[in-house]
C-alpha cells in the first residue's frame, strides 16, 4: 500500500478493517453526573434563513443520492525485498535455490467511487486503484462489476473507470465555486468496510493545500463531515443532492477522522474527467514562473496594500512569462479579470485553460499597475526540489555568516548562478532565522540590488531607512524565493 505523509493521511483507501469500539451507556457512566438541560423554547421569529436550516431529515436526498455513489476493491501485487543473495556469504549458504526468493504477495485495497453517467463511467481518487491489476465495483442494488481504468491523474489525485452496465443511478454536477463556508454537506462512502455509510456535516473552508510541491494540483473543499479509510473517492454532496467533491484526504495524527477532511472540487474533477474520457490524460497550462504568497512583510516591503496575489521568483527562459516581459518581482494581482487569491489559486486556474490559451495578467512592478498578456504552454510535471536541513548556529550581525559564492560552492549547493553570497550558518535566535533564511541559501539580490559579498550584503542592509524589512531573493538548491529580513538585532 502508499505510505502516508507525515501526519496527512492521504491514502484513505488502506488498511485492514480495524475493530469495532462500541460505547457504553453514557448514563451509566455518568450516573448522578447527570443534569437535565433546561428546556429552550423554539423563536417564532427566526429569519428565514435558520427557519430553512433547521431540517429534521436528510433520508430522501439520501435514499435519491446513495445508489450513484459505489464501492470499490482493487487487487494489486506486491513484490518484497529481494534477499542480498549479490553477498558471497548469502550464495554459498543458499546456493542459487530461487525457491528461498521471497515470492510476491496479493494485497487488497478499499475505496469509493461516484457514478457520473448512467452508461457506467465512474469518478474516483487515483490512490484507490494505483497499481491494481484487478479493480471490482460493488453497486448498492447488490450488482458487482470488473472495472477497467480509463484514465488517471497522480497531479490531482483522479481516475476514471468505466463497467459495462447501462441506466445506471447518478450523482449530478454541483457548481463547488458557488459553494460556501458554513453550508451543509453530507459525506456518502464505504468507510472501513462497514457498507455504504452517510456522514453529515458543513464546508469548513475552500482553497486548501495539503502537499505543498510543484507536482499536485491542490484546491481542497474541508470539511468535517466524518470521512475515514475507505471513503476515498467517494460523494460529498450538498442539501440539494448534487456532488461538490470527491473525498481524498484526512488530516490526523492517528489515521482516522478528527473532523479535518478535504475534497477535490467537482470544478477541477470535471476538467480532469473530460479529459481523461477524452483522451486518457490530462494536459495542463503553464505560464513559466515560479511563484509565492504575499505574505504581510512581503507586502510592506513592496508597498502593496494588502497581501492578495502571487509574487514571481523564477521566470523560466524562453516560456510564455519570459515572451510576455515578466519579471523575478512582478507581482501577479489578476488573471483574465479574476483576483489571484494566492500562489496555488494561480496555478490552479492557469492549469485548466491548457497550452495555446491566452491570457490577460495584472501585474505590479515598481508600485504601477501594468497589463500583460501571454499564450500558455504545456507544463510537463517536474519534481520539487529537496528541503535543506536546520541550520547549525552561528553569531552576527544579522544572524548569518555569510561568504562569497565560489564555482565550488555552487556544485556543491546545486545553483547555477555565478554571482552571490552564500549563507554558511544561521543563529537560531537572530533575524535571518526568524525570516527564514537557511544555511546553504545563496543570497543573490538585497532590495532590488545584486550582491557578491558579504559587504555588499550588510551594506545594503542598513542602507534602507524607511522602515520597511529589506527584501533578499535567495536562491535554495536551484529555486529562487523572496525573504524579507528586518531591522538588525545589534
Amino acid at each position: 500500500m502508499n505510505p502516508t505523509r507525515s501526519t496527512l493521511t492521504k491514502r484513505i483507501l488502506g488498511a485492514s478493517v480495524a475493530p469495532v469500539v462500541v460505547a457504553g451507556t453514557l448514563a451509566a457512566v455518568l450516573g448522578t453526573w447527570y443534569v437535565r438541560a433546561p428546556r429552550i423554547e423554539a423563536s417564532t421569529d427566526l429569519p428565514p434563513v435558520v427557519q430553512k436550516a433547521a431540517v429534521e431529515s436528510y433520508a430522501d436526498l439520501v435514499q435519491r443520492v446513495s445508489p450513484g455513489v459505489v464501492t470499490i476493491q482493487s487487487i494489486r501485487t506486491v513484490h518484497q525485498a529481494q534477499l542480498p543473495f549479490d553477498d558471497e556469504m548469502f550464495r554459498r549458504f543458499f546456493g542459487d535455490n530461487p525457491r528461498v526468493q521471497p515470492a510476491p504477495r496479493r494485497e487488497g485495497g478499499l475505496g469509493s467511487g461516484v457514478l457520473v453517467t448512467a452508461d457506467g463511467y465512474i469518478l474516483t481518487n487515483n490512490h484507490v486503484v494505483d497499481g491494481a491489476d484487478k479493480i471490482r465495483v460493488d453497486l448498492t442494488d447488490g450488482r458487482s462489476f470488473e472495472a477497467r481504468v480509463v484514465g488517471t491523474d497522480q497531479p490531482s489525485d483522479l481516475a476514471v473507470l468505466k463497467i459495462p452496465a447501462s441506466g445506471l443511478a447518478t450523482v449530478p454536477f454541483g457548481d463547488s465555486d458557488k459553494a460556501r463556508v458554513g453550508d451543509v454537506v453530507l459525506a456518502i462512502g464505504n468507510p472501513l468496510g462497514v457498507g455504504q455509510t452517510v456522514t453529515m456535516g458543513i464546508i469548513s473552508g475552500k482553497g486548501r493545500a495539503t502537499a505543498g510541491d510543484n507536482d499536485s494540483f491542490e484546491d481542497f473543499i474541508q470539511t468535517d463531515a466524518p470521512i475515514n479509510q475507505g471513503n476515498s473517492g467517494g460523494a460529498l454532496v450538498n442539501t440539494s443532492g448534487q456532488l461538490v467533491g470527491i473525498n481524498s484526504q484526512i488530516l490526523s495524527p492517528s489515521g482516522y477522522n478528527i473532523g479535518i477532511g478535504f475534497a477535490i472540487p467537482v470544478s477541477m474533477a470535471q476538467n480532469v474527467m473530460q479529459q481523461l474520457i477524452a483522451s486518457g490524460h490530462v494536459r495542463r497550462g503553464m505560464l513559466g514562473v515560479t511563484v509565492q504568497g504575499v505574505s504581510a512583510d512581503l507586502a510592506k516591503s513592496l508597498g502593496l496594500s494588502g497581501t492578495h496575489g502571487a509574487i514571481v521568483n523564477d521566470v523560466t527562459a524562453g516560456g510564455p512569462a519570459s515572451k510576455a516581459g515578466l519579471q523575478a518581482g512582478d507581482v501577479i494581482l489578476a488573471l483574465n479579470g479574476r483576483p489571484v487569491d494566492s500562489s496555488n489559486d494561480l496555478r490552479n486556474h492557469i492549469a485548466p485553460l491548457g497550452p495555446g490559451a491566452k491570457v490577460s495578467l495584472r501585474v505590479v512592478r515598481d508600485g504601477k499597475e501594468r497589463e500583460v498578456s501571454a499564450v500558455l504552454a504545456e507544463r510537463q510535471v517536474e519534481k520539487a526540489a529537496a528541503t535543506p536541513g536546520a541550520p547549525e548556529s552561528e553569531h552576527g550581525r544579522y544572524g548569518m555568516t555569510l561568504q562569497p559564492l565560489t564555482r565550488d560552492l555552487a556544485d556543491e549547493l546545486g545553483v547555477k548562478v555565478s554571482r552571490g553570497v552564500v549563507v554558511t550558518d544561521v543563529d537560531p535566535a537572530g533575524a535571518a532565522a526568524e525570516a527564514g533564511v537557511q544555511s546553504g541559501d545563496v543570497i543573490e539580490q538585497v532590495n532590488g540590488q545584486a550582491v557578491a559579498d558579504a559587504a555588499g550584503v550588510r551594506s545594503q542592509l542598513t542602507a534602507r531607512r524607511d522602515g520597511r524589512p529589506s527584501l533578499l531573493l535567495v536562491n535554495r538548491h536551484g529555486q529562487h524565493l523572496y525573504l524579507t529580513l528586518g531591522e538588525d538585532r545589534g
